[in-house]
């Protein structure tokens, strides 16, 4: 009879009731109410993040939060580089990081550093309206990781070495004879090929890789050094390459040469994926701090600062150009996955070097 009662409670209040007991069992911590984020915050009054925005990201972000709650004193520091995640990383596990509050777990080290997170349920406090933020945003599984940010990959080429009518139309174009031998840059660091195997999976693009392997590509290791080589002619397509980078180098072009276009299915990762520290001294202002960056306000920032980096879950610059389009979204069903998809593509590359 009581498990009859339960039942009916349970499906009269909905699934919201489940996972809020659930999360309750496992845990995480719910706050009552909007009131009693913002008085906690208050009464802490600082706030000290550690973020992979771009550093001319981090000033308009503060200003931009201390418009809506001027009673915290923000403080925020960049981290970039695999080299510096990992030394972070180290630092969280060793547990001599105390002067931060909120930090990004990456791609790489995803649930090493989501281990070190406080067990906030942002799940459910951003189902109830507790805080406001699509719930589409939050990790369902971690519950207490939020995605502010995500990545679109394209080709990026010159359309004075190639015309728009020699340009792949789809991925397994890069396969066909006119592109073998050095015709074309491929990434070391295979972000975008793991993104892909969400939409065509690991079969396909492992296979897809070594046959990348074998046009005999020129091999590249980051986004800058192949947006020069694009923008002066040097080299003519990127097969694979962040829309982002690609959009933000050709509006410094002035040739106007160095062009970006999208191909379907499109890969999408997620990117900013922030928490709450365990560690935290501040962490109402944390979750404050983390509700900013996913409102229209942070997501306009993100955009002016770093074009097209917006959450595809938001209705910024990423969602509006994914509208429409296949994407293959390397999301947080999959996320966990990334290291591994990366470094099966790199062993189907062969180990590649970058070419000096």
């Amino acid at each position: 009879m009581k498990r009859l009662l339960l039942t009916t409670l349970v499906l009269f209040l909905g699934c919201s009731f489940w996972d809020t007991a659930a999360a309750a069992a496992d845990g995480y911590l719910v706050a009552g109410s909007r009131d009693e984020v913002v008085a906690k915050a208050k009464k802490e009054g600082k706030l000290r993040v550690i973020s992979s925005l771009d550093r001319r990201t981090l000033k308009p972000m503060m200003e931009s939060f201390s418009k809506k709650h001027p009673f915290i004193d923000i403080r925020m520091q960049e981290i970039a580089g695999t080299d510096g995640y990992q030394r972070f990383l180290l630092e969280l596990k060793a547990g001599t990081v105390k002067d931060f509050d909120t930090t990004e777990a990456n791609s790489e080290f995803y649930i090493e550093n989501a281990a070190h997170a406080m067990k906030f349920d942002i799940l459910d406090m951003a189902q109830k309206g507790v805080i406001r933020i699509n719930p589409k945003m939050v990790d369902p599984d971690y519950r207490n990781v939020v995605s502010v940010a995500s990545t679109i990959c394209s080709i990026a080429y010159n359309k004075t070495r190639l015309s728009e009518a020699a340009l792949p139309a789809k991925w397994e174009d890069f396969l066909k004879p006119e592109f073998k031998g050095r015709k074309f840059i491929a990434d070391v660091r295979p972000q975008c090929m793991a993104a892909l195997m969400t939409g065509m999976g690991e079969e396909w693009v492992l296979k897809y890789a070594r046959q990348i392997k074998e046009q005999d590509p020129v091999w590249v290791r980051g986004n800058q050094r192949a947006m020069s080589a694009l923008a002066s002619g040097e080299l003519a397509i990127h097969q694979m390459t962040f829309y982002q980078s690609c959009v933000e180098a050709g509006r410094k072009d002035p040739t106007n040469s160095l062009q970006c276009k999208i191909i379907e299915p499109a890969p999408v990762y997620l990117r900013e994926n922030h928490f709450i520290l365990k560690s935290a001294s501040h962490p109402y202002a944390a979750l404050l701090f983390i509700e900013h960056m996913a409102s229209p306000e942070g997501q306009k920032v993100i955009d002016e600062y770093e074009p097209i980096k917006s959450s595809i879950f938001g209705d910024g610059e990423v969602a509006r150009v994914a509208k429409g389009k296949k994407v293959a979204v390397n999301d947080f069903r999959t996320f966990q996955n990334t290291p591994k998809w990366m470094a099966m593509v790199v062993e189907a590359y062969g180990f590649p070097r970058a070419d000096k």
